[in-house]
């Protein structure tokens, strides 16, 4: 086959936990106000390669992807509002863009969830794959150096390597600036390092399609209505979606902040039903607000949200909330939900 017809194949591999974190930046605290989009960076990866090959897009082709992530088990997911609809959901969209999914557990360690294992997964699954499947172009998204290993590996079977990464700045549930780096390492191994940040901002790309399909276009949101159940049982919750929305277009729904498991915990939280107190928001900022409470307002960050959208929210809106306390000691608002006019 000639060398000008010949499909190049690529396999993508997604850090599914960094991959939440990114599209929770851009939806709260970047001015886009939206998420990634799967389709539109698949499209992206396509044109990119394409570019870092010297070969004609339609003859670059993904040919596996696959998301690896630690997710809540049903129990915890269930105290959690609607999540194993919002979690199914997900599944729904990557199985539409032709993503394979792989989970594990969250597991909570010194107040914190965390995942465990889920990149070594990952790697040895890429290594796998690319052995059997002789990918030209393996993408990673993911900013973690602890990947350099595999990087080496994929290299000796002749894949080449391209990463995406985003380099931002944020502000914690305690207030507090957090950066998001990608590891020099990890960009100093690879054949095609992407820095999606710099992309994304440039100013001379702002009418390139393909970078604006990168976020999702805004949608309706879907409403929640208790019906009778056919089981047995008293009463189901359905969900209807007003305009129509396909898994695709309801993306903005699989993402619930809640689901970020390294930003969402106080260290100690009233967990007293009759605890919970109801206030107004004072002020929203940037991803977080406070809520009037004296003698001092309380903190909130947007993972704190149950079932409500931090880009919703306005000022003087009423919510319900729990007082916890971060590492310093100070009270902060958790699990806040917006109630009803």
């Amino acid at each position: 086959m000639p060398a000008a017809s010949r499909l190049t194949r690529i396999g993508v591999f997604y850090d599914g936990n960094y991959f939440l974190h990114v599209s929770n930046y851009y939806n709260y605290s970047h001015e886009r106000r939206s998420r990634i989009s799967i389709s539109g960076l698949h499209a992206f990866i396509r044109r990119q390669v394409a570019e870092e090959e010297g070969v004609n897009e339609r003859l670059c082709q993904i040919v596996d992807a696959h998301y690896f992530r630690g997710r809540l088990n049903a129990h915890e997911a269930n105290q959690r509002g609607n999540q194993l609809f919002y979690d199914r959901l997900f599944d729904d969209i990557l199985m539409s863009e032709g993503v394979v999914t792989h989970y594990l557990p969250v597991k909570t360690y010194q107040g914190y969830r965390q995942e465990k294992g889920i990149d070594v997964w990952l790697a040895l699954e890429a290594f796998e794959l690319a052995q059997y499947k002789k990918f030209d172009v393996v993408v990673l998204i993911t900013s973690d150096g602890d990947y350099v290993p595999l990087i080496r590996k994929l290299n000796t079977l002749g894949s080449r390597i391209m990463v995406l990464s985003w380099d931002f700045e944020f502000l914690n549930e305690q207030g507090e600036k957090q950066v998001t780096r990608t590891s020099q390492d990890l960009l100093e191994e690879v054949s095609y390092p992407v820095g999606m940040h710099g992309m994304i901002d440039d100013r001379s790309r702002r009418n390139d399609t393909v970078i604006q399909n990168l976020f999702v276009k805004p949608q309706a949101r879907p409403t929640f209505t208790t019906v009778p159940a056919t089981n047995g049982s008293n009463y189901s919750n359905v969900n209807s979606f007003g305009g129509g929305l396909s898994a695709s277009d309801a993306y903005e729904e699989a993402y619930q902040p809640s689901d970020e498991p390294n930003y969402n915990l106080a260290d100690t939280v009233d967990d007293d039903p009759e605890g919970r107190k109801v206030s107004t928001i004072r002020s929203l900022k940037t991803g977080y607000g406070f809520v009037n409470f004296p003698p001092n307002n309380l903190f909130f960050h947007y993972t704190s949200l149950i079932d409500t959208d931090f880009n919703e929210l306005q000022v003087e809106d009423e919510v319900e909330f729990t007082v916890g306390r971060n590492a310093e000691g100070k009270d902060i608002a958790v699990d806040v939900r917006l109630l009803p006019v």
